[in-house]
């Protein structure tokens, strides 16, 4: 009789000890990772106010997921791809991890870099991220995904990778603790979005040939929708053995090559856009079909409530080159964009909507970046005692996320990019930055100059106030001298003197 009342109490014990509506089980999380999508690629206002871009594009789903969550009006990246990348996956600020450009070829600066006519640029980690420390000009890491996987979750990687270049470990997402790899790869944009092109797959394209999609080949299907949909094919296993999924979908859209989605193209064409920006806007909105197909299989596997949700790109939305229309102004009223440490550059859209936590329809003002990700998610996850080879300069971001918390996340934000990207335009070029509250300094290093915005009040950063506050820029120097010589940053030097340009410019403050 004993015996059977200590089974009885055994079995009740396991069966809420297991219960899977248990309030400690691991939220599922979806990281919806958006290529080049600028702040104003959206019907959705990331300002105070609606603008004539939010009105030319239709992203209803990103309206929908803003209206379930929280939206961040002051999100940041980096300028350009793979520093982003590379900060989200360690949790460093480009500064110390020193991926600081695109990454492609193996053990080399980009050849723009070795052709600069005033500078001589630093030897970057061009190699991309590693868990290897035998592994040269690479950033040595614990990645988010490897710390995931290790606490039970199942990692699937969707899209682009480009966290390394071709030849090293971090070409292969599976090396930096995925399970699943679906078309990740060193390169950074697809020979074609285009099925009946086999997504690049002929000898013209080379590396740019995106892998691993063969079973739409020949078909009339946007790369979007393909990666989309192998992505959710992906979280059938967990889902089928109740385990928590991680699923990082980044799509190689909406960088270049500009193609049109034949299912969208001729609405835009029909409101008077170019063909370059109507191609341009139907590639936004396939982006967007992509969000709505997610968030309806959340819905139909009836997971939505233990499923948390982000959305964020990788940098500013492209406005130098290939755009349509005059350049430098497709993010406005934020200036410039893509590769410029200007606000059309690193400012983007971010969205979060955890089921039980978020409030619906609200906004965060606090400003947060790229490197914060690392450290929030494995907040989300409940993942406390988790060690790490590098030193995280990310924030957990999570109590912003909570209307009950005191929402402070007082610090200053960092960008340094000691490096060229090629094409020429406002704030582009080799630079460090910060912002602090509503300040931000700007030190060019091609001839050591500074620029001071007070962005809550100049968001087009169109009054530079380095004399009229000449106190204030001074203080930010020195914050930004400090970090940089505390994280050992990279910087250029000068090519006629070979001497290296200096964390603080005297002569200018």
């Amino acid at each position: 009789m004993m015996f059977r009342k200590f089974i009885f109490l055994f079995s009740i014990t396991c069966f809420f000890a297991c219960d899977p509506s248990d309030t400690d089980a691991k939220p599922n999380i979806i990281l919806f990772f958006v290529d080049d999508l600028g702040w104003q690629d959206t019907s959705v206002p990331f300002w105070d106010k609606k603008t004539p871009l939010n009105e030319k594009y239709k992203t209803p789903n990103m309206e929908r997921l803003s209206a379930k969550g929280v939206k961040f009006t002051n999100a940041y990246s980096t300028p350009v791809c793979s520093p982003t990348r590379v900060s989200l996956i360690t949790g460093m600020n480009a500064a110390r991890h020193r991926v600081t450009n695109w990454t492609l070829y193996p053990d080399k600066k980009q050849p723009m870099e070795l052709n600069h006519p005033t500078l001589d640029f630093p030897e970057w980690n061009y190699n991309g991220v590693t868990t290897d420390s035998t592994i040269k000009q690479a950033a040595h890491a614990t990645p988010l995904a490897q710390i995931l996987k290790d606490n039970g979750y199942y990692t699937v990687h969707a899209g682009k990778g480009h966290f390394g270049a071709i030849g090293y470990p971090a070409e292969d997402p599976i090396n930096l603790g995925f399970n699943v790899n679906i078309a990740g790869h060193a390169a950074g944009a697809p020979g074609s979005y285009l099925g009946s092109e086999n997504f690049g797959n002929r000898d013209k394209f080379g590396v740019w040939s995106v892998p691993g999609l063969e079973k739409y080949h020949g078909k009339p299907i946007f790369l979007t929708q393909a990666l989309t949909q192998e992505a959710l094919l992906a979280l059938k296993q967990p889902l089928e053995s109740k385990q928590p999924f991680f699923l990082y979908l980044s799509l190689y859209g909406v960088h270049t090559p500009l193609m049109a989605n034949q299912k969208y193209i001729d609405f835009y064409l029909n409101q008077g856009l170019s063909v370059t920006e109507a191609k341009y806007a139907s590639m936004i909105e396939s982006m967007d079909e992509a969000l709505g197909s997610v968030l309806d299989f959340v819905e139909e596997e009836q997971i939505e409530k233990e499923t948390v949700v982000l959305f964020m790109s990788d940098n500013g939305g492209l406005s130098a080159v290939a755009r349509g229309g005059r350049k430098h102004i497709h993010n406005a009223p934020l200036n410039s964009g893509k590769g410029s440490i200007y606000e059309g550059g690193i400012r983007v859209p971010m969205m979060v909507y955890w089921p039980g936590v978020t409030k619906a329809n609200s906004i965060e003002k606090t400003p947060v970046i790229i490197e914060d990700f690392f450290p929030s998610l494995l907040s989300v996850a409940g993942i406390e005692n988790y060690e790490t080879i590098q030193k995280v300069d990310g924030k957990d971001f999570t109590n912003l996320l909570k209307a009950s918390e005191n929402k402070v996340l007082d610090r200053p934000l960092f960008w340094h990019y000691p490096n060229e990207w090629g094409p020429t335009g406002p704030g582009i070029g080799s630079f460090s930055a910060v912002r602090k509250g509503n300040w931000k300094l700007i030190y060019f290093h091609e001839d050591q100059h500074y620029e001071l915005y007070d962005l809550g009040n100049d968001i087009r950063e169109q009054n530079n106030l380095l004399v009229n506050e000449g106190l204030k820029a001074k203080e930010l120097a020195i914050v930004l001298k400090d970090y940089l010589i505390s994280v050992d940053a990279q910087m250029p030097r000068d090519k006629v003197s070979q001497r290296q340009i200096p964390y603080y410019s005297i002569d200018e403050l």
